[in-house]
């Protein structure tokens, strides 16, 4: 179960860099309210994807799927 969890939030933070590339795609495309529009959109999309992955990371440690550690001296 804690390897599915994983594998959703690598699977997400990849969703969310994909969102922002598009985003960047349509700002870099010119002047237009046709780029403006989707990239305002791919950006919405992005920040709805992160506060689903944060949710998603509260639901999982209050579920004791993962746990917060330190960092750990060597």
């Amino acid at each position: 179960m804690q390897s599915l969890v994983h594998l959703v939030v690598l699977l997400m933070l990849l969703a969310i860099v994909v969102s922002l590339g598009s985003a960047l795609y349509h700002l870099t495309r010119g002047p237009g309210g046709a780029n403006s529009r989707k990239m305002v959109r791919a950006l919405s999309i992005r920040v709805g994807l992160s506060l689903a992955l944060f949710l998603l990371l509260m639901l999982a440690w209050y579920a004791g799927l993962i746990a917060p550690h330190g960092l750990q001296p060597r």
